[in-house]
């Protein structure tokens, strides 16, 4: 395995506690939590690069964008910039990689004890459903790059985003940085040991896919996807999408065979 693509998020960073102040780009304090971010990133990449990977590619999945460009590895190249590539574009780029990681990773919205959880929008979405169950950003990335062919071997984050991993794909290594107490509160590692423990766990995990290889996260489909928003207007313009069902005053459904044009409507 010399090709592997490394997904980021900030709020399962080691040290960011915050939505307000640190993972939202209006904080007081964001800035400096991408430059937190952009160290786990490159303690990742340092452990795939002791590990033997060649090519790594970045990709920046905080939605205003999450990492500091001029602190990022040099062995890296990074995906960036909002809006993102039409899926059309990235895909073929992505599919020709070996397998994926997750940087900074958070819980599913609706987790008590999970700091800063969420599912995509924070401020308007209260659940997502795949198939009658409740799914996260963990499950929307592993499925989406599954069905490229990329499996899902290795997730850093707070400690519930590791305990999802570990329910959605056996045998994943995972990297606790930070214990959440509730929503916005959490005790952390200090940087240098998360860093430390992140470098030393990915490259554990690509030695266990070597040894014992993680298939792709694949779903058998056909799939229905439910989106919960926390208020009835938002729900108003999302029911206007094409193919868009909704279910009650706060909750659309979408149908697919094929799980890339449905995981992230």
């Amino acid at each position: 395995m010399k090709r592997v693509v490394v997904g980021t998020d900030i709020e399962g960073v080691a040290g960011v506690v915050s939505m307000e102040d640190q993972s939202r780009n209006t904080g007081r304090y964001h800035d400096h939590a991408k430059r937190l971010a952009t160290a786990e990133v490159n303690a990742a990449v340092d452990g795939l690069l002791d590990a033997g990977v060649e090519d790594i590619l970045v990709i920046d999945g905080h939605g205003p964008g999450g990492l500091w460009f001029e602190d990022i590895h040099e062995a890296a190249q990074l995906l960036h910039g909002r809006p993102g590539a039409p899926r059309s574009v990235r895909d073929p780029i992505l599919a020709e990689y070996d397998a994926c990681v997750m940087i900074g990773q958070h819980a599913m919205a609706g987790i008590a004890t999970s700091n800063q959880n969420h599912t995509q929008n924070s401020r308007e979405i209260d659940y997502y459903k795949l198939n009658g169950q409740l799914i996260g950003e963990i499950a929307q990335f592993g499925l989406y790059n599954g069905d490229l062919g990329l499996p899902l071997i290795f997730l850093s984050g707070e400690e519930a985003a590791c305990r999802e991993a570990e329910d959605l794909i056996p045998n994943i290594v995972t990297t606790c940085v930070k214990k959440g107490l509730s929503r916005g509160s959490a005790i952390s590692l200090s940087a240098q040991a998360s860093r430390k423990k992140i470098r030393a766990g990915i490259k554990q995990a690509v030695e266990n896919h070597h040894a014992n290889p993680i298939p792709p996260l694949v779903w058998e489909g056909p799939f229905t996807l439910e989106k919960r928003f926390h208020f009835t207007d938002v729900t108003d313009g999302a029911a206007n999408q094409l193919d868009a069902e909704r279910v009650d005053g706060q909750t659309i459904r979408f149908q697919h065979t094929e799980i890339r044009k449905i995981i992230y409507r």
